[in-house]
């Protein structure tokens, strides 16, 4: 167990000091964490979005809908 630890502790700080010295790098990865924000935020408004919650009441409505769904038989 302390050797995977040692191991995990030399890959953190390769890592780390990697990040640390960057330059242009820094700038790549925000512009990769905005663009990754947008996308979910994109994603979660046009393709996610709530179904259960605007056809139906009450929780034994939509959990009957859910099992009705799962059950289907689609040959």
């Amino acid at each position: 167990m302390a050797v995977a630890g040692i191991i995990l502790k030399k890959i953190f700080y390769f890592y780390y000091d990697g990040f640390r010295s960057m330059t242009l790098g820094r700038k790549l990865w925000v512009i990769i964490l905005i663009k990754l924000v947008v996308i979910f935020i994109v994603f979660r408004i046009f393709f996610f979005q709530d179904f259960l919650d605007s056809r139906f009441g009450t929780q034994q409505e939509k959990s009957d809908y859910v099992i009705e769904e799962l059950t289907k038989n689609r040959n």
